[in-house]
C-alpha cells in the first residue's frame, strides 16, 4: 500500500511539474511573458498592416512576398552574431538596449506612415530594419527561458511562450484590421511602437539569478561565432532538429508569404478579412496548444511534427482552393493548429540539446535555419505564384510538405531530453612547468591508454564516441592511433587552437560527456596518461608534460 501511495504521489508531482501553467508560478517568467505578449500584439498588428499596406501600393505578388522576406532575412543574417554576443555579455542588458532601439525605430516608421511618406521600397527598408531588431533579440530571448524557470518546467515554459505568441497572433491581426478600418493605416504602426515599451520595462525590472563568476576572459566576438557554428555542426541532436525545421518551414512559408493576396485577390476581401485570417491562425494555434500535452504524450515529438506537417499540407491545399471566406478561415484554423504543434516540438528539441555556455549561439543557429528557410520559401513561392498563380503555388507547397515527412523521418527530435548537460568539471587542471601565454598554440593533447588486446574492438567502438564531444568543445584533428611496437597501447590525439581555448574546453565538458569518457576508460588497465604540448617556437620553453 505504501508503495502504491508513493507512486501516486510521484505521478501527481510529475503531472504538476509538467502542467501548462506551472511556469507561471515563477514571478519573473510571468512578468516577462505578459510583457512580451503585449508587445507581440503590437508586432502582429504591424505585420498585418505592413503586408496589407504593400497590397495597396502595388499588386505584384513578388513585392507582396518581399514583405515577409524583408522581415525574415535579417534573422537569417544576424541571429548568429546576436547569439554569440548574448553568450559573452549580460543577456538582460543586451535585450533591454536592443528593445529600446527597436521601439525608437518602430515609432519613426509610424510617423512616416502617418504623414504618407512611405512607398514600396521604404516600406521594405523599415521592415528590414525591424527584422534586424527581431534577429538581435530572438536568440537571447529563447536562451533566458532556463534562467526564468527550473529545468522541470522548461518544456511547459517553451510551450507557454508559443501560446503567448499565438494569443498575440489571434488578437493582433484581427484588432489591427478593425483599428485600420476605424482609425487609418498608421494606427497599428503607432500601437506597435508603444506596446514595445512593455518589454523594455519588464527587462529593466528583471533581476536574473547570479551567474558563476567567470574565471577566464570572455570569448572574442568572431571566435564565439566560430565556436557556435562548430558546436552545432558536431551536435547530432541539434543537427536533427535543423533538418526537420528546414523541411517544415521551407513549405509552410508559402501561406505566410501569400496570405495577403489570398485575402485580397483570391477571396476579394479587405483589410478586415486579412486580419481575421491571421487571427484564425492564432486561434487555431491556441486550440492546438490545449491538446498539445496529450498529443505529445501519445505521439512523441516526431509523431507530433509529422501530424503537424500533414495538417499544414491540408491547410495549404485549402488556401489554394479558397474562393470564399469560409474556406480561407478553415484553412487558417488548420494552419494554426498544425503550426503550434510543430513549432513547440522543434523549439524544445533545440533547447534540450544545448548546455548553458553555448545556448544563445545554438538557438541562434536554429533561428537562422528557421528564418532562412522562411526567407527562401517566401521568395520561391512568391515567384511561383507570379508565374503559375496563387492556387498552384499552394498545391505545390502542400505536396512538398508531405514528401518531406518520409525523407526526414530518420532525423529524430528531442534526443537531448533527459541528458545532463551541466558542467562536470572532472578534467583536472593541466600541470605546467612554466607560464603559458593564453594565445600560445595550437595545443596538441594526447591521451595514452593501455588496454587488454581482447578488448580492442570494444574499446575502439567506445572511444570513437568521444570525437563528437571533443570537436563540440573546441578540438579539431581528432584521431585514435595504435602503437605497433606495444600491443594494447593506444593514443588519442586532438588539437585546440590556443591554450586559452583548451582551458575553456575543460569547463565545457558536461556530465553526459563524462559518461561517454567512462565507457571508454573502463577498458583501461591503468590511469590514462595525458600530455599537453604547445607549438614550439624558437626561444620558447620546451613541451609541457603532465604525468
Amino acid at each position: 500500500m505504501a508503495g502504491r501511495r508513493e507512486k501516486r504521489t510521484s505521478d501527481s508531482q510529475g503531472r504538476a511539474a509538467h502542467h501548462p501553467l506551472s511556469p507561471f508560478k515563477h514571478r519573473a517568467f510571468a512578468v516577462i511573458w505578459t510583457a512580451t505578449a503585449v508587445s507581440n500584439i503590437g508586432s502582429w498588428m504591424y505585420n498585418a498592416a505592413s503586408a496589407w499596406l504593400m497590397t495597396t501600393l502595388t499588386p505584384d505578388p513578388m513585392m507582396v512576398s518581399l514583405v515577409q522576406v524583408a522581415s525574415s532575412l535579417p534573422i537569417f543574417l544576424f541571429a548568429l552574431p546576436a547569439g554569440a554576443m548574448a553568450d559573452i555579455v549580460d543577456k538582460r542588458r543586451f535585450l533591454a538596449i536592443a528593445e529600446t532601439a527597436i521601439t525608437a525605430t518602430a515609432l519613426v516608421f509610424a510617423a512616416l506612415v502617418a504623414f504618407d511618406r512611405i512607398g514600396p521600397v521604404s516600406l521594405l527598408v523599415f521592415a528590414f530594419l525591424l527584422g534586424i531588431g527581431s534577429a538581435i533579440v530572438a536568440p537571447p530571448y529563447q536562451s533566458i527561458v532556463p534562467m526564468l524557470v527550473p529545468r522541470e518546467d522548461l518544456a511547459p515554459a517553451v510551450a507557454a511562450n508559443s501560446v503567448g505568441i499565438n494569443i498575440s497572433r489571434a488578437v493582433g491581426p484581427a484588432l489591427g484590421g478593425v483599428i485600420t478600418a476605424g482609425l487609418g493605416i498608421a494606427a497599428p504602426f503607432w500601437i506597435n511602437g508603444i506596446s514595445n515599451l512593455a518589454s523594455v520595462g519588464a527587462l529593466w525590472w528583471w533581476k536574473p539569478p547570479a551567474q558563476r563568476t567567470r574565471v577566464l576572459p570572455a570569448e572574442r566576438f568572431l571566435g564565439a561565432i566560430r565556436t557556435g557554428i562548430r558546436y552545432a555542426r558536431n551536435n547530432s541532436a541539434l543537427r536533427a532538429t535543423l533538418v526537420r525545421a528546414t523541411a517544415f518551414f521551407l513549405f509552410a512559408s508559402a501561406y505566410w508569404a501569400l496570405l495577403p493576396l489570398v485575402a485580397r485577390s483570391q477571396v476579394s476581401g479587405d483589410a478586415s478579412l486579412y486580419g481575421i485570417l491571421l487571427g484564425m491562425i492564432g486561434a487555431g494555434a491556441l486550440v492546438g496548444a490545449f491538446f498539445l500535452p496529450r498529443l505529445g504524450a501519445r505521439l512523441g515529438a516526431d509523431g507530433l511534427v509529422a501530424l503537424g506537417s500533414v495538417g499544414t499540407a491540408v491547410a495549404l491545399f485549402l488556401f489554394g482552393d479558397a474562393q470564399d471566406a469560409v474556406t480561407a478561415i478553415a484553412a487558417s484554423l488548420f494552419a494554426g493548429f498544425s503550426w503550434i504543434g510543430v513549432l513547440s516540438s522543434l523549439n524544445v528539441s533545440a533547447q534540450v540539446a544545448l548546455p548553458e555556455w553555448v545556448r544563445s549561439r545554438g538557438l541562434a543557429v536554429y533561428v537562422t535555419v528557421f528564418f532562412g528557410a522562411m526567407t527562401l520559401g517566401s521568395v520561391m513561392w512568391g515567384q511561383v505564384a507570379k508565374v503559375m498563380g496563387l492556387s498552384a503555388s499552394h498545391y505545390l507547397a502542400a505536396a512538398g510538405m508531405l514528401l518531406g515527412i518520409p525523407i526526414t523521418w530518420r532525423w529524430k527530435l528531442q534526443k537531448g531530453a533527459g541528458v545532463d548537460l551541466s558542467p562536470s568539471m572532472h578534467w583536472p587542471e593541466p600541470v605546467v612547468s612554466t607560464h603559458v601565454e593564453e594565445d600560445a598554440g595550437p595545443v596538441l593533447v594526447t591521451v595514452e591508454y593501455r588496454i587488454d588486446q581482447k578488448d580492442r574492438d570494444e574499446f575502439l567502438a567506445a572511444i570513437r564516441h568521444q570525437e563528437a564531444e571533443r570537436r563540440r568543445d573546441g578540438a579539431y584533428g581528432w584521431g585514435i592511433f595504435e602503437d605497433v611496437a606495444r600491443p594494447g597501447c593506444f593514443v588519442e590525439t586532438f588539437r585546440v587552437e590556443s591554450w586559452l581555448e583548451h582551458l575553456r574546453q575543460h569547463r565545457r565538458v558536461t556530465r553526459a560527456d563524462r559518461d561517454v569518457e567512462l565507457r571508454a576508460r573502463r577498458f583501461a588497465l591503468e590511469e590514462p596518461r595525458v600530455r599537453h604540448m604547445v607549438a614550439a617556437e624558437p626561444g620558447a620553453r620546451p613541451p609541457i608534460e603532465e604525468q
